[in-house]
């Protein structure tokens, strides 16, 4: 069962986003509180959406996701942050769950697009997004600005 999440999930979110972490290598990059997060997902002015994947009454999984927004289409997409399935309920359709749930989402919403990054040696993940249909806009560079950097060009 895929279910959007409400305030009282905010505990599970943030482990699935620290057991996302430790599994990318970059735990030591996780600062949040569940304080935070739960302003920033259920607050005044919420900045994400997240979804819950479900096994019986337990959460195995999660989506989390935001709005952004394409000239060229002049619409809205989707940009999926996170997914992941905690390991032991991987490969039962949990992770193609939460993908189908969030394309359903972009029809529903007008959405001009569903697009997400992968590690590059998150080969399992590459595969299962290429057997969906997705491909790799292999053009395209990331480029982030954070700390330091951000402070001084702000």
């Amino acid at each position: 069962m895929i279910r959007p999440a409400t305030p009282q999930d905010v505990p599970t979110i943030a482990r699935f986003i620290r057991d996302l972490a430790t599994y990318e290598r970059l735990a030591h990059e996780v600062t949040f509180t569940e304080a935070e997060l739960g302003e920033h997902l259920f607050g005044a002015t919420p900045r994400a959406e997240v979804l819950l994947a479900e096994d019986g009454d337990k959460a195995v999984g999660f989506a989390l996701f935001f709005h952004n927004f394409s000239t060229f289409l002049a619409r809205p997409g989707i940009y999926l942050e996170d997914l992941f399935v905690v390991p032991e309920a991987r490969g039962r359709g949990h992770g193609k769950a939460l993908l189908s749930r969030l394309a359903a989402l972009c029809v529903e919403r007008r959405c001009g697009r569903l697009e997400w990054a992968v590690l590059d040696w998150n080969q399992p993940a590459i595969d299962f997004y290429r057997s969906l249909g997705a491909r790799r806009l292999d053009d395209w560079r990331v480029f982030r600005l954070t700390g330091d950097a951000l402070e001084a060009l702000a």
